[in-house]
Order: structure tokens, then sequence, then C-alpha cells
């Protein structure tokens, strides 16, 4: 196999809770060469993630195998002034810088880009927020559920009529931001390319929580009517519909292209009458009487199984999907073909997620496990060009851990 693209890049991670260090983890599977920055200690806060209530409930800590992996750790407190030698000396030898504290954090441990350029004019500096770099807001903590997902409109929107606004599930909006860090991040390697210079990149929370919403985002700024979403029980369109089946599955039926399929689904069902009825005729017709039209297909579906509709369904064109279950993704055949999940070289997590990016010419390094706080301090900051006594002096000031 050739070299993988990024190797020979050194990216110096930053970063915490959880977009961030998700696109220095994609840039290390590639071949980047990531140095995690934590504090001495107990690290990262987010090597104890796993043990979070709203988390997969398991004592192996799957979540930082998830985020840590393929990284170094150095064990370094920003916060002590002897430290700033050894922050600058790495920045100097770094192709990548990834930061996501809040601009305040930044201003006080002089991080910002005006900070940084100075010391490594060639630097790609990289800047998470929750909700972007100026403005009223800029200086709010932001997470995926507040800004991601709930200052954007999505959960809201996902809502059912009357009913209350639900809650995302663990760090869902943090990994799709992760990829728009790292789309930046290469857009930001393109342009030194051609100057020679670094360049400032990022995004917030908050930008791609609407980015993913954009449908219905591009609708409200021309003033569209946005209606609230309907239980299955009583859809707008009783053709792109959820349907509980025999064994409480649910199987989303999706026939947008109802003026063809119409005739099809009806023999499918095996409710040819359904063709004759005067009410479901036009297209027209079935969407004005969608509530009765849902009342005949509910109890037709809920007389077979998920897997008998499936094969009823087989080469009939109709689209159509079952609701999965983690449970059966883990080990879902096309789940192996898509490459979604990658094996470890970790005992305790034998197998982890893999980031979504394919290449043709590449594959993502396997990985072992993740790293202990600080255990790359020295070889770190030997290739830094640190003597033996200048090491020993930090961990005596308390800047290395």
């Amino acid at each position: 196999m050739s070299e993988l693209p990024l190797s020979g890049l050194i990216v110096l991670d930053v970063s915490s809770f959880i977009a961030a260090p998700a696109a220095a983890v994609a840039l290390a599977d590639f071949g980047a060469d990531v140095i995690k920055i934590e504090p001495p200690g107990d690290g990262d806060p987010h090597r104890n993630s796993y043990r979070n209530a709203s988390y997969p409930q398991s004592d192996k800590n799957f979540a930082w195998q998830l985020d840590g992996r393929l990284k170094r750790s150095l064990a370094l407190d920003l916060k002590n002034d002897t430290a700033r030698p050894v922050l600058e000396r790495l920045i100097q030898r770094a192709d990548i810088m990834i930061v996501n504290f809040p601009p305040p954090a930044r201003e006080r441990l002089k991080l910002r880009w005006e900070d940084i350029e100075p010391v490594n004019p060639r630097l790609i500096y990289c800047s998470l927020t929750g909700y972007g770099e100026t403005g009223p807001d800029r200086d709010r903590p932001g997470f995926d559920v507040t800004a991601y997902f709930g200052r954007s409109g999505i959960l809201d929107l996902a809502r059912y009529e009357d009913g209350p606004p639900g809650l995302s599930l663990p760090a869902q909006g943090d990994r799709a931001t992760a990829m728009t860090l790292v789309a930046a991040i290469l857009l930001g390697l393109r342009q030194r390319d051609r100057t020679g210079k670094g360049c400032w990149v990022g995004t917030s929370l908050y930008a791609n929580g609407v980015w993913s919403n954009g449908t219905s985002a591009a609708g409200a700024l021309v003033g569209a009517h946005l209606p609230p979403r309907q239980a299955p029980d009583k859809p707008r369109n009783a053709l792109t519909n959820l349907y509980r089946t025999k064994d409480d599955r649910w199987l989303q039926l999706l026939l947008v292209r109802d003026d063809r399929l119409w005739p099809v689904l009806c023999k499918a069902i095996d409710r040819p009458d359904l063709l004759d009825d005067p009410r479901f005729t036009e297209r027209a017709d079935r969407r004005t009487r969608s509530l009765e039209l849902v009342k005949e297909l509910m109890p037709v579906f809920a007389q077979k199984t998920y897997a008998e509709w499936e094969a009823t369904f087989a080469g009939t064109g109709i689209p159509f999907g079952v609701i999965g279950r983690l449970a059966e993704v883990v080990d879902d055949e096309q789940a192996d073909h898509a490459g979604i999940f990658a094996d470890t070289a970790n005992p305790e997590v034998p197998r982890t997620v893999n980031n979504p990016i394919r290449l043709g010419f590449a594959e993502p390094r396997k990985a072992g496990p993740p790293p202990a706080v600080g255990q790359h301090n020295e070889e770190i900051l030997r290739e830094a060009g640190f003597s033996a006594n200048e090491i020993d002096a930090l961990k005596k000031s308390g800047a290395l851990g």
C-alpha cells in the first residue's frame, strides 16, 4: 500500500468534547502524527465520558478508544508559565493546531490565531466554537445538544405536533461537525500549498446544525411555512410514513413517486381493491385523504414481520427501509462492506467506529490502545530538542505531568 496521504504532518490537538478531538482522529487515521496536549493528572475529561449516564453502559472505555486512538499524549499545564516555551516550540514544528476552548479561555492562554501566527506563520490554525467567533453569544459554551441540535431548530422541527422536543443522542452533532473541521483543515493546507503561508480555518456547532437542517432553513429564509411533524397515525402523506410490523419493527415507506408506484404497492400488499377505491384514485386524493388511507394501510403492515415485507417488496422498486437498531447494525453484513467499523489492536475494545472517509488509494491505520495521560511526554519533548535536564526541570515546575 502507498504511503498514507497525511503522513509527515504534525497535528497539535488542544481540544476536548468531542468534535475537535474526533477531527484529529480522522487525520491520525490517514497518517498524521497527532500530539494530544492535555492537563496533567486526570488528563482530558473526555477520558471518562463513557461513565456518563447518557452513554451506553459498559466497563470498557469505548469512547476514549474512539476519540483518543492513534494519538500521542503530552501532559502539559498550559496555565503554567513554564509550559509556554514548550508549547511554542511544538507549534514551530507543527503543521496543524486544533483548538476548541471558548474565546475568553483562548485569550487568557494566548491561544488565539493572532497569538499563534507569529510563532509559526505556516501553521494551519483550526478553531471550533459553539456559536461562532464573534457576536453576542461568542463566549457562550456550546455543546452539540444545545448549539447543533437546539439552537439550529432541528429538535423543534423534528418533534411531533403538540409534543415536546426530543433530545439527541451523545455526540451526534459533534461527529458530523468533526468532518467539517477535517474539510476546513484540508482547504487550509491547500491554501498553504499555493501561498506558502498558514491561515485560520474553523467552524461552529451552530453553523453545522443549521447546515444539516439546510432544507428547512432555506425555506425559512424566504418565509416558507414550516409545518409541524405529524405522528405516524396522522401523516400528511400516508405513502411516506412509518408503519409498525407484526414483529414490532417500524417500516419506513417512501413512495415519493406514487404516480408510478401506487399500482405496484397495491399489488404487493395484496390490496387491489384500493386501486378501484374512488377516495384514492388520483395522487391529489391520496394526499388530501391521507388519514383515511393510513387507516387502510396500518392493519395491512401489521400482518407481516419486517423480514416478510422485505421479501415482498424485493424487486418491486418500492423504496422502503427498516428503522435499524444499533445492536443489529454492529453485525450487519452491509456495514462490513461499507467499512463502517474497524478492528483494533486493543483487546479491551477490539472493534470501533471507522471514520466515514473512503479513499481508493489508502486505508486508515489500525489503532492500538489510546494513550495514557502523558505517556509520550519524554518522547515528544526529545523530538522537539529538549534535553534530559530541561525535561526534568519542567517536571519539577509542574508544567509537565
